[in-house]
């Protein structure tokens, strides 16, 4: 039995499961939250939260709920922020994990040792660190920017909190992930114009298809084909429900089918065939009170809204534990730092299903293993585990953050083989 309280950093999805997790093998934790309540970004106003009153999840529910803890049956398949926030503060609650987060505790620093300072300069000592925090807190700008002059006001996604944000503007939203899709979808009935720029294509899968929430119809082919089998069989399928992207405006998808994040939208295709979003290629330049894409069309531009993502950013950590950098550290099933022993991640990665289930079997196994039930392999077998990964996620996915990404239906079905055969000792998981 350890002696001092785990350290996890964060109280959202991740750090919820990390808490449950340990309690179930008998380990004791703190966890340290910035906010006032648990739930992380789907909590709307919460510090570091992208939440926004028209956000819905992309991924259904019976994908995303944790496994210990269903979602009401009743719910919809796409449920809202404010129910996801519920859901998780309920899930806190009916496990007892309340009284183990103190909230509005912010972590400055955390040293091999491990001792994590808080803001208020408390130190605590702990035995291990769970890192918990996610990776959608700090926006990503366009770098180098365009080139150019704006006349306008910009905006990163990280700061849209709803519709009267783009009421009568003449908005440009950039980039091709979910959020961009929301936004434009919202623009087109609260803005005067509506634009959305896309340097690269990407695949919009409906939310629904056959009748199913789009996600469960690729998990059952998950079960039975390799991914590759299981891409050609999807882009056949999108293109009979919805056809091409280009017949929409969009650019041809730089990647076969699940070789990105999906985006997920009921909305877009729809505003962009009722002439509602006008579609654009990447910017060429600023403009003053317009901008210029790289097809030689010029509109006039009021907002422009960054859809550019979000950078991994965890200050409170040594550089050199995040070298060569965050985004690639060495960490055994994307979980187990190999310099650092001690130092543990739960969802630090990009996923291309849901997160919940995800931080949930990495909370598994770091329980486990801080209980003394699960055995890492020796290093030598790690690294060459890393590698590995990182072999196949670039041959999947090319450079874009290949060593984040994760294959949702594989990652599991390895997470519990990896428990299962190399546990050494029973416990029901709750």
């Amino acid at each position: 039995m350890l002696d001092k309280p785990v350290v996890v950093i964060g109280a959202g999805p991740a750090g919820l499961a990390t808490l449950k997790a340990l309690r179930d093998q008998g380990v004791p934790a703190v966890a340290l939250d910035a906010g006032e309540r648990p739930g992380g970004l789907w909590v709307l106003g919460a510090p570091g939260s992208a939440a926004y009153r028209t956000l819905h999840l992309n991924t259904s529910r019976t994908r995303t709920e944790f496994a210990d803890f269903p979602m009401p049956a009743d719910w919809p398949d796409y449920p809202d922020h404010a129910r996801i926030a519920g859901y998780l503060a309920d899930y806190a609650a009916a496990f007892g994990l309340t009284d183990a987060i103190r909230f509005g505790t912010p972590v400055t620093r955390v040293e091999r040792g491990w001792r994590v300072t808080t803001a208020a300069g408390e130190t605590l000592e702990a035995p291990a660190v769970v890192v918990a925090t996610g990776h959608n807190a700090v926006p990503r700008l366009p770098s180098p920017m365009y080139p150019g002059h704006f006349d306008g006001e910009v905006m990163h996604s990280h700061d849209y909190r709803g519709p009267e944000q783009l009421a009568g503007r003449r908005v440009l939203v950039v980039g091709g992930g979910n959020s961009a899709m929301d936004i434009a979808v919202d623009a087109s009935h609260a803005a005067a114009a509506t634009l959305l720029s896309l340097r690269r294509g990407v695949w919009i899968v409906p939310k629904h298809l056959l009748g199913r929430p789009a996600d469960t119809l690729n998990g059952a082919l998950a079960r039975r084909l390799p991914w590759r089998l299981r891409q050609r069989i999807s882009e056949r399928l999108l293109r009979l429900a919805v056809g091409p992207p280009q017949r929409y405006g969009l650019p041809v998808p730089a990647h076969g089918f699940l070789q990105d994040h999906p985006t997920l939208s009921d909305g877009l295709l729809a505003r962009i065939t009722h002439g509602e979003i006008g579609v654009r290629p990447g910017i060429e330049r600023l403009d003053g009170e317009a901008v210029r894409f790289t097809d030689g069309r010029r509109d006039p531009v009021d907002l422009i809204v960054w859809c550019t993502g979000y950078r991994v950013d965890l200050p409170f950590l040594d550089p050199a534990l995040l070298s060569p950098s965050a985004e690639t550290m060495p960490l055994y099933q994307r979980i187990f730092h190999l310099d650092a022993p001690g130092l543990h991640f739960v969802g630090l990665m990009q996923s291309t299903g849901a997160a919940l289930p995800v931080v949930e079997a990495q909370a598994r196994l770091v329980a486990a293993f801080l209980a003394g039930r699960y055995a890492l392999p020796p290093p030598e077998q790690q690294r060459a585990a890393c590698a590995r990964q990182l072999r196949a996620a670039r041959d999947r996915w090319g450079e874009r953050r290949p060593a984040m990404r994760i294959d949702f239906d594989a990652y599991l079905a390895e997470a519990a083989t990896e428990l299962r055969t190399r546990h050494s000792g029973g416990v029901t998981w709750r």
